[in-house]
């Protein structure tokens, strides 16, 4: 089979979009399939990333000017029109032409900016579409739609996707790699006796506003033990990564910096507490049992990460101006170590690192 994506990752709009459409992307060519991807050249863009995995890529090239809509289509646009960085008609032209008229099987879709006018626009060049989606607010055309956040219900998609439109919901269709399935025993065996040695610290591919700095100052301040460890995990495109990593051989810890991580599986199973971003990284850390400190870093990842913090797998900040105080009274609480336990047992609950073959099962492989 062949399989299109179409994902863009930015300084905007992060990299979570194309991340886990990797990970479905590599999944499927470990299974004999042809995959591609279709991304414009944002800043920020990840490219070089899906070439170095070994991907056929066409890059869009960027545009400037108005991204004016033309046409008698639906003048409703979604929320994040703006992400796209064109027209829609004229990123849907440009899809066509990279598709190049080949049979595709299925094209999957992961853009807040695209939406049911795009879509019918391509869906006469492939056979069957997937929408991966997260937020429930614009009507789609496609065969197949993911939602994998906790909270997110079938009927959220009532009357915006078509009645025979297949609905994957929640955690149970997370797309995580196969490391983490794999390292799930052996993570979860040493949480059995909890500590607080080893904090992973990872706010996105991004980090726009530099909220990584903003945790180091309140650890810094904090009253943890001088030999704790800090594994910083931040993106080359992170627009702050300098100052980081000056900020980093200041604090009062052991604490690393690395740039574009390909064992963040093994750096989680290591850790033994994480303050990371909401967002796709959290059925990661549910998966291999790590508790975690979330901090909500836009509007659409609040929703997802207070149904994480209901479940009890997580412990959600979502005002960085009481960073310190919040993180201090977490730290030193002196049920900390049951808490551990019990964020541990919660998120394994919710993910089992399976997902990605449930999903691949949906899109007709076999």
């Amino acid at each position: 089979m062949r399989i299109a994506f179409r994902a863009d990752a930015s300084v905007q709009i992060g990299t979570g979009h194309v991340m886990r459409c990797l990970t479905l992307a590599e999944a499927l060519r470990a299974q004999g399939h042809e995959c591609l991807f279709i991304c414009r050249d944002h800043p920020g863009n990840l490219s070089e990333l899906i070439a170095q995995r070994g991907f056929e890529l066409h890059l869009l090239r960027q545009e400037t000017g108005a991204l004016h809509s033309t046409g008698s289509e639906d003048a409703a646009t979604p929320e994040h029109a703006q992400w796209l960085g064109v027209a829609w008609q004229q990123d849907a032209a440009q899809t066509l032409n990279a598709l190049n008229g080949k049979k595709t099987d299925w094209l999957v879709v992961d853009h807040y900016a695209l939406d049911v006018n795009w879509e019918r626009r391509v869906a006469a060049q492939v056979n069957n579409i997937m929408v991966i989606d997260d937020l429930a607010d614009r009507p789609h055309q496609c065969q197949l739609l993911l939602d994998q956040n906790l909270g997110r219900k079938a009927q959220d998609y009532d009357g915006l996707i078509p009645e025979t439109c297949t609905r994957l919901i929640g955690p149970h269709y997370a797309l995580l790699r196969q490391e983490f399935a794999e390292l799930r025993d052996a993570s979860l065996e040493r949480r059995k006796t909890p500590k607080l040695e080893h904090i992973l610290i990872t706010l996105g591919g991004v980090d726009q506003n530099n909220v990584t700095g903003q945790v180091l100052d309140a650890l810094a301040q904090s009253s943890l033990p001088p030999e704790t460890e800090l594994d910083i995990v931040m993106g080359a495109s992170a627009p702050a990564l300098e100052q980081v990593r000056r900020q980093a051989e200041t604090l009062p810890y052991r604490a690393t910096v690395s740039v574009n991580v390909t064992d963040m599986a093994k750096r989680m199973c290591k850790a033994d507490l994480c303050i990371g971003a909401a967002g796709s990284t959290s059925w990661e850390r549910c998966c291999l049992g790590l508790p975690t400190v979330t901090m909500v870093l836009a509007e659409n990842q609040k929703e997802a990460a207070e149904a994480i913090a209901r479940q009890g797998a997580a412990f959600v900040i979502k005002n960085t101006e009481h960073l310190q105080t919040e993180l201090d009274c977490l730290l030193t609480d002196n049920q900390l170590a049951e808490k551990l336990v019990a964020m541990s047992k919660a998120g394994t609950s919710l993910v089992d690192g399976l997902g990605c073959q449930r999903v691949i099962n949906h899109l007709g492989t076999d």
